[in-house]
Order: C-alpha cells, then sequence, then structure tokens
C-alpha cells in the first residue's frame, strides 16, 4: 500500500501577512507540518504544493518533493481540492505510480502530534470503512445559527456544556481519502469520519490570536518537580511545589513523589495536580526519560553528585531547592531562600527574595497595629517533629489565666502526631485548635503576635506584618538566618533547649512592649517577598546562567 502526504501551502494569506514563512518558534510555520510528515515514517511521497519559490525552496531542504502551483490554482477562491488532485496527479505521473491513500496535511497546523497523525492513518487503514477521515476536536458548545435575519438554537435543549452532545469541529491538521475519492471537485468519498485529536493539537491559524497560541503551547516545557512530605521533612517542601505548579499552570508539570510517603501524595491529591508515584531514585530517574522532560526541580535536600548527574543525563536542566548535599555542586541552578549567603557564583541564588509565598498570603492585607494584644498566633509546620506544639500548648494556658481577654490560634498541620492530639485540648473563647486549614492566613492575619517555628511560616507573618517568636526544629533550621531580629522576629534558638517558662515570658514580654511590636512589624512590612515566585519562576524557564543581577 502506498501512501502520499500533500502539503499545500500559498504565498499570500489574507488574515497573517506571509504567513507559511513567518517564525513561529524557532522555525517557519511551515517546518512543522514537513516535520510531522517526515517524522511519521509511513509517507512513499511528501509533496510541498505552493504559489512561492520561496516556500518550495525551504521544503525543498527537508527532502521533500515540491511542486509549483499553476497561477489559476492560485487564486484567492481557489478551494483545496483542485489543488489536491493536480499534485496528486502530478505526482503519480512523475514518479510513474499509484497511490492508494492520500493525506492532505495544512501547514496552519503546527501542533499536530506525530503519534496522532500514526494513530489516524493506521486507524484509517485497519478500519478499512471509510473513503474519508477528517481530524476534528470535540468543543459542544450553546450555538446559534442566523438566517433569514432570524437567530436560532443550533441545540434541542439547553445543558451545561459537559451534558451536551459531541460537536465536532474540522481542524487543518488532515484529510485521510482513498485514492478513488480524490477528484478536482472533492474528496470525501461517499462514507466520512471525523477523528477526533487532542484539543491542544487541534489549533488551526487563521488570526493573530491564534497564532499566539500555538506560540505559548510550543514553548511549553515539560518540567518534573521531585518532592515529599512526611513527618519528620514537614509540608514545607511541597507547599513550595504547589504554590510553583500553580504559577506555571502553562506548563505541562507533574509532580513525583515516593509511594511511601503518604502524607505528601494525599496532600497532592487534595489539590488536584497531576502526579506520579514512585517507589525508590532510579524508578525516578526512568521515569524523567520515559517523559521525556525538559526541567527536574528536586526539593528533597542532602543529594548526592551520583544522583544529579544521573539526572542531567535525562534533562536539559536540573534545579535543586535548599539542597545541602555534594550534589547541588552539579545543579545547574541552585535555590535557598532560607539562608542569607553572599554568593558570586551565578548559578546559586540565596536569600528572602527568592521565597514563594503562596498566594493567599499575597491576597491579604495586613491588619492595623493594636497597642493590646489579643490573639497569639501558633504553629509549627505541618508536622511539628519537636513537638514544640504541646510545649507552646502549657504557655499559653498559663496565659490565658492572667489575661483574661487573650485568645491563641493553635493550626495544627496533616503530619501532627496523632498520640499528641488528645493533649490539646480547646477552651471555649480562650484557646482554639485548627486542624488541617486549607487557609492558614485566615487564623494569622487576626493574630498580633506569632510563635512559629523557624522555616517557611516565618515569611508567611513577614509578609503579614505580626511580630514573631521563633523555635527551630533541629539544627538546620538553625542556620535559617531570615528569622533575627533586623527582620522583626525574636528567635529563641534550637527548640529542644526551650523551656514552656521561657516561651511564657517571651510571649508576654513582647505583649507588654507595644513599642517594640510596632516596630518589628514595620521591620517585616518592608522586606519585600511579593515577587519571590516570579522571581524563582523566572529563573527555572530562561536560559542558563542569563544574569539576573
Amino acid at each position: 500500500m502506498k501512501l502520499i502526504a500533500i502539503i499545500p501551502a500559498r504565498g499570500g494569506s489574507k488574515g497573517i501577512l506571509n504567513k507559511n514563512m513567518r517564525l513561529l518558534g524557532n522555525y517557519p510555520l511551515i517546518y512543522y507540518s514537513i516535520r510531522t510528515a517526515t517524522s511519521a515514517g509511513i509517507f512513499d511521497e511528501i509533496v510541498v504544493t505552493s504559489d512561492s519559490d520561496e516556500i518550495l525552496h525551504y521544503a525543498a531542504n527537508y527532502g521533500v518533493s515540491t511542486l509549483k502551483r499553476t497561477d489559476e490554482l492560485s487564486r484567492d477562491n481557489v478551494t483545496l481540492d483542485p489543488v489536491i488532485y493536480d499534485a496528486l496527479s502530478k505526482s503519480e505521473m512523475s514518479n510513474n505510480t499509484l497511490y492508494d491513500v492520500v493525506v492532505t496535511m495544512q501547514p496552519t497546523s503546527p501542533l499536530l502530534s506525530c503519534e496522532t497523525l500514526l494513530k489516524a492513518v493506521n486507524s484509517f487503514i485497519k478500519e478499512n470503512v471509510y473513503d474519508t477521515y477528517i481530524s476534528a476536536v470535540n468543543k459542544p458548545h450553546l450555538a446559534w445559527t442566523y438566517e433569514n435575519s432570524i437567530y436560532t438554537p443550533a441545540y434541542k435543549k439547553r445543558l451545561n456544556r459537559q451534558e451536551l452532545p459531541p460537536y465536532y469541529i474540522e481542524t487543518g491538521g488532515f484529510m485521510i481519502c482513498n485514492r478513488e475519492n480524490i477528484t478536482k471537485t472533492s474528496r470525501l468519498g461517499k462514507s466520512v469520519s471525523v477523528y477526533p485529536i487532542p484539543t491542544s493539537e487541534a489549533i488551526d491559524i487563521d488570526y493573530m490570536n491564534d497564532w499566539l497560541i500555538c506560540e505559548a503551547e510550543l514553548s511549553r516545557k515539560r518540567i518534573v518537580f521531585r518532592t515529599d512530605a512526611y513527618r519528620t521533612l514537614g509540608m514545607g517542601h511541597l507547599y513550595r511545589t504547589v504554590t510553583l505548579c500553580n504559577a506555571m499552570m502553562e506548563h505541562d508539570i507533574v509532580v513525583v513523589l515516593k509511594n511511601d510517603h503518604a502524607l505528601g501524595v494525599n496532600m497532592i491529591q487534595k489539590m488536584g495536580l497531576k502526579y506520579h508515584v514512585v517507589n525508590d531514585e532510579d524508578e525516578f530517574i526512568t521515569y524523567l526519560g520515559e517523559i521525556k522532560a525538559d526541567i527536574a526541580i528536586i526539593d528533597c535536600m542532602n543529594t548526592t553528585k551520583g544522583y544529579i548527574e544521573k539526572i542531567k543525563e535525562t534533562v536539559t536542566k536540573v534545579v535543586v531547592f535548599e539542597d545541602n548535599g555534594e550534589g547541588s555542586k552539579y545543579a545547574d541552578v541552585v535555590i535557598n531562600p532560607m539562608i542569607e549567603e553572599k554568593t558570586l557564583e551565578q548559578n546559586r541564588y540565596c536569600g528572602a527574595r527568592y521565597f514563594c509565598l503562596r498566594d493567599e498570603f499575597l491576597l491579604r492585607v495586613p491588619k492595623p497595629f493594636s497597642p493590646v494584644v489579643n490573639s497569639v498566633f501558633v504553629s509549627f509546620g505541618g508536622s511539628d517533629p519537636s513537638d514544640i506544639t504541646t510545649k507552646t500548648y502549657k504557655a499559653a494556658c498559663s496565659l490565658i489565666e492572667k489575661y483574661a481577654d487573650l485568645t491563641f490560634n493553635f493550626v495544627i498541620g496533616l503530619g501532627f502526631d496523632e498520640n499528641k492530639k488528645h493533649e490539646l485540648v480547646p477552651i471555649p473563647n480562650k484557646i482554639d485548635v485548627i486542624y488541617d486549614t486549607p487557609h492558614i492566613s485566615k487564623y494569622m492575619s487576626t493574630a498580633d503576635i506569632a510563635v512559629i517555628s523557624n522555616g517557611g511560616t516565618a515569611f508567611e507573618i513577614c509578609s503579614l506584618g505580626i511580630p514573631g517568636i521563633v523555635l527551630s526544629h533541629n539544627l538546620r533550621e538553625v542556620k535559617h538566618k531570615f528569622t533575627q531580629i533586623h527582620n522583626g522576629f525574636i528567635n529563641l534558638g534550637l527548640s529542644s533547649e526551650i523551656e514552656t517558662h521561657t516561651i511564657c515570658n517571651t510571649i508576654e514580654w513582647l505583649m507588654n512592649t507595644p513599642r517594640i511590636r510596632d516596630e518589628m512589624r514595620n521591620l517585616m512590612l518592608s522586606v519585600n517577598l511579593k515577587n519571590g515566585t516570579n522571581n524563582v519562576k523566572n529563573i527555572i524557564l530562561r536560559s542558563f546562567y542569563e544574569p539576573d543581577r
């Protein structure tokens, strides 16, 4: 069975000037249909037919046949049927052969994939039922027609879009026909079927907005995040991943987590993000190759040289966050908002300007300063592996006995130890215990003081101007230097070395020094955290080592 692909490409264009030779991404528009046809590897002949010498000369570089159209076939009112018939007839005569299947591929559908084309042609040949396949996309909508000065609905019943019957719109991706149905006036034959293609491949460029959509689609990256969340690690890495996923929705993103860390998997499921689970890191690296990822973002800490080098064999770019391991030296980009470090290394980005503040904090307006403390916010991350919550709860119980109008909001995350929950007894109108809230900023924004761990929460209360008392879970957190007095924090150091009475005394002292709290609040609000997510996004997506300083 002999197959021929014919690509009709005029030189003139009414909607977009010189459309077929205009650069889309890094190539002329005509390039994409030629690439798809040649990559398919199934055609005995690929012919580009055009009235433009420029187009024909360019197409010839890719080893396809070219055919100059006559003036008669180049007029604006000429349909594709006689153009295809002319190209087919001349090709058969030139090659002294007859083709069995003729595929028309219009260059105005640059997003059509080779995989989709192959599936369609194989289906057409294997089923051998229809004379013609037409590429189409299913877009059910409440549509109307206009005839004889009257608008009438093109539907029987008004329903939600998901409930409407299929409504197929032709694309220019392909038309597959049996040879005997190709005439000067038609290619359809008696039996016609539409072949549904993915919406992402269905753009048919007629107008400039179609062009812009195609450019955005072609610039999409396949980005893979490797992260986890479990009790001893906490939730901060996963929160950052979610924030960046939401900020880069225009790209193809998947989050990879380990199968045995159910806490992280459950959270990603709740967020509705695309994810994949693996049993180990070798399986992760294999997965990167299978999906042909462009960028790998590793937010797991303590990587090794060998691990990063294996990933770099598979992807174009490797980004690591807060990585203290040897592997960070071999990553393309290192980002660590937790440490304040001046460096001349062009691929290393440190400090608060690279913290990814969640959307809910970008939308919150800091409350006015209150000289009287009425509310204290308490949270030690999604899991609180050091159980600082219990110590602080005991401090809160002492303080509410002394201050009648004082209230505490304890926010407990998904990873908090189930065996410790019974120790946190809510006291009506005094102490509230909130488990797994999706909107933690709601409770932060009413607070006059916050007691927190030395992680991402510090940046969040900073964005709201809430004077903070900080306790670190571990020695790694102790090294986080953002939470110092010059940024509006009182840092008590390692939590294991701090007794309940110290927490109690520090809260009470801060309650009774409104001038200090006001100064701390102003210091916090002077820190610009609003652009952190965009700063990180730009670093991830731009070319290697492009300076941003």
